[in-house]
C-alpha cells in the first residue's frame, strides 16, 4: 500500500495526455459555447468558431511562444492533440440535439472536467517556467511571465480571441479586470519560480500537490455555490490598502456607475434584491 507521504510524489508524476488534456479541451470549449453570440458564429463561420476554440485550448502555448520568440503556430505540430480538441469542438457545437453539450453540462460531469482542467493548469505553469529557464537562464521575471502565460494564456489573449469572432470589447482586458483563474495562475507562477530557483524551502512535488489541491477545491466550491467572488479578494483588499491606499477617484462619466455595477459579484445580488424589496415595502407603507 502507498504511504501518505508518497501521494504528492506519485501525483506529480501523472501524465496529462490523454485524459487530463481531454478534460481541458472539454471544459474550455464548453466555456466558449456559453459566450454570447458564439452559436451564431458557429453557424455563420465554422472556421472562425474552430479557430476560437483552438485559442481557448492552446492559448497558453501561443502566448508563451510569442514571448520567447518562437513560432506561435508550434502547437499545430501536436497533431493528435489538435485532432482531439477539434473532435471535442465538433461534438460540442454540432452534435444533434446538443447531446454532448447537455451531457457535460450535467453538474457532476461538469465539476469533474473543471477539476481536471485545473490540474493541467499546474503542469502548464511548471512546463512554462522550465522552458523559460532553458532559453533565458536565471531570468526570474521571464520565468514568472512565461509560466503565467502558459497557464492562463486563454484568458490573457481573450481580446484577440473575441476579434476572431468579430467582437471588440477592450474593457474586458484581463489586465484591467483580472479574473480569479488568471490571478491564481500568476501566484502559482511566482511560487514555482521561487521553488525552481531553490528560494522556497519546499520540494517540487509537494508544492505541485498543494497548489493543485488549492485550485481544484476553490474551483469546485465556486461552481457549487455559483459565487463569482474571488477567494483572493480579502488578501487583495488588504494588500491594496497597505501598498496603494484606499483612495477612490470620483466617476467623471455618467455611465461609469452602471458599468461598475456590471462587475459586481454574483454573491452580492441576493442582498441587493433584498434591499430593493425592502425599499419598495417602505414606499408602499408611506403611501
Amino acid at each position: 500500500a502507498m504511504e501518505l507521504w508518497q501521494v504528492p510524489l506519485s501525483f506529480s508524476r501523472l501524465r496529462m495526455f490523454p485524459f487530463f488534456d481531454l478534460a481541458h479541451y472539454i471544459a474550455s470549449i464548453l466555456a466558449l459555447k456559453e459566450q454570447r453570440g458564439v452559436v451564431e458564429v458557429s453557424v455563420r463561420s465554422p472556421l472562425a468558431c474552430w479557430f476560437s476554440a483552438m485559442l481557448y485550448c492552446f492559448g497558453g502555448s501561443v502566448l508563451s511562444s510569442l514571448m520567447l520568440g518562437e513560432p506561435p503556430v508550434a502547437f499545430l505540430a501536436k497533431t493528435i492533440n489538435i485532432l482531439l480538441a477539434s473532435s471535442v469542438w465538433y461534438l460540442v457545437f454540432y452534435c444533434p440535439e446538443d447531446i454532448v453539450y447537455r451531457c457535460f453540462s450535467f453538474l457532476p460531469l461538469h465539476l469533474l472536467v473543471a477539476g481536471m482542467k485545473e490540474v493541467t493548469r499546474t503542469w502548464k505553469i511548471t512546463d512554462g517556467i522550465a522552458h523559460a529557464d532553458i532559453v533565458y537562464k536565471d531570468a526570474w521575471l521571464i520565468m514568472v511571465v512565461v509560466g503565467w502565460a502558459r497557464g492562463a494564456g486563454g484568458g490573457l489573449i481573450s481580446n484577440f480571441e473575441q476579434l476572431v469572432r468579430g467582437v471588440w470589447k477592450p474593457e474586458t482586458n484581463e489586465l484591467l479586470h483580472m479574473s480569479y483563474p488568471v490571478k491564481a495562475t500568476l501566484i502559482g507562477a511566482v511560487l514555482f519560480t521561487l521553488q525552481h530557483r531553490q528560494y522556497l524551502p519546499i520540494a517540487r512535488h509537494n508544492l505541485v500537490f498543494l497548489y493543485t489541491i488549492f485550485l481544484v477545491v476553490f474551483k469546485v466550491k465556486m461552481m457549487l455555490t455559483r459565487c463569482a467572488t474571488s477567494p483572493l479578494a480579502p488578501f487583495e483588499a488588504a494588500m491594496g490598502q497597505m501598498l496603494f491606499g484606499s483612495q477612490k477617484t470620483p466617476s467623471k462619466v455618467k455611465g461609469e456607475g452602471a458599468t461598475s455595477s456590471n462587475y459586481s459579484s454574483v454573491c452580492d445580488q441576493p442582498s441587493e434584491h433584498h434591499h430593493e424589496g425592502a425599499k419598495k415595502k417602505q414606499g408602499k407603507k408611506t403611501e
